[in-house]
């Protein structure tokens, strides 16, 4: 049986005048440990979708299964991570990772112990009195990873995390949150409008067309290049070939040749 399933996703914003079609007639399936990638034009969706998996949005036609049943009816399926940490300015590092813990009943000697070491692992060792003004972008990014990952969720959801870091910062952080999900064997969903992050993260990439928002064609990354951190993944020989293959497919979308 598949980890995550789409069938027949339709997805339709009504107003009082209009009816937008948002999505029509999505499918695919995602394994346990695989990492895919959604880009696509400006407005096919990729964010609707992101929020149809995660079960805050219920889609007009269509299902999400996780383990054969409708998502939501299993105990904390979905983590989120989005653009804006969304940590709390009032509490510090540690009262901001523990908050999801709580909220769920959850939190215990053991968890904690576990928040310390992916601090370490992090590279945050010693911010955890700290507040979130004390901190950097690109760490505080990091903190909103461990705040999701400590709740043990079965999905990952990333929607454009690196999008306001700096280049640097980004290309950090892509090697770190890769090699953690990969040691956690965890699902993951990235939105991006990033090409090259999505080749260097994932092992799939499914790239959408818009209005209506629907699948136009999914690409397997290489292998070679799927066993690689993303740092390394952008200095490879298959690198280039393979950007500009889905560029010119993404290019073909956007000027309407397809």
């Amino acid at each position: 049986m598949n980890f995550l399933c789409l069938d027949k996703i339709h997805h339709t914003y009504f107003t009082p005048k209009t009816a937008t079609n948002a999505l029509s007639d999505i499918s695919f399936e995602v394994n346990e440990g695989e990492f895919i990638s959604f880009i696509g034009p400006s407005g096919c969706g990729k964010t609707t979708l992101l929020s149809i998996i995660a079960g805050l949005i219920k889609p007009t036609e269509g299902k999400v299964l996780l383990h054969g049943k409708p998502v939501g009816s299993g105990k904390n399926q979905m983590g989120y991570m989005l653009q804006q940490d969304y940590l709390f300015p009032w509490k510090t590092i540690e009262e901001n990772i523990f908050l999801g813990l709580k909220i769920m009943e959850t939190f215990s000697n053991e968890k904690k112990q576990k928040v310390y070491e992916l601090l370490e692992e992090l590279g945050l060792s010693g911010v955890e009195t700290s507040y979130p003004r004390e901190l950097s972008g690109g760490m505080r990014q990091r903190v909103a990873l461990i705040r999701t990952l400590i709740t043990e969720p079965e999905i990952l959801l990333l929607d454009e995390p690196f999008s306001a870091l700096d280049y640097q910062t980004k290309l950090k952080l892509e090697d770190l949150i890769f090699t953690t999900l990969k040691a956690l064997n965890k699902t993951a969903v990235l939105v991006t409008h990033d090409i090259g992050e999505a080749i260097a993260m994932s092992d799939r990439i499914i790239l959408f067309a818009s209005k209506p928002g629907r699948v136009h064609k999914v690409f397997e990354v290489p292998q070679e290049l799927k066993e690689l951190k993303p740092f390394t993944v952008r200095n490879h020989e298959a690198y280039p070939p393979f950007f500009q293959t889905i560029w010119k497919e993404l290019e073909g979308l956007e000027s309407g040749n397809h």
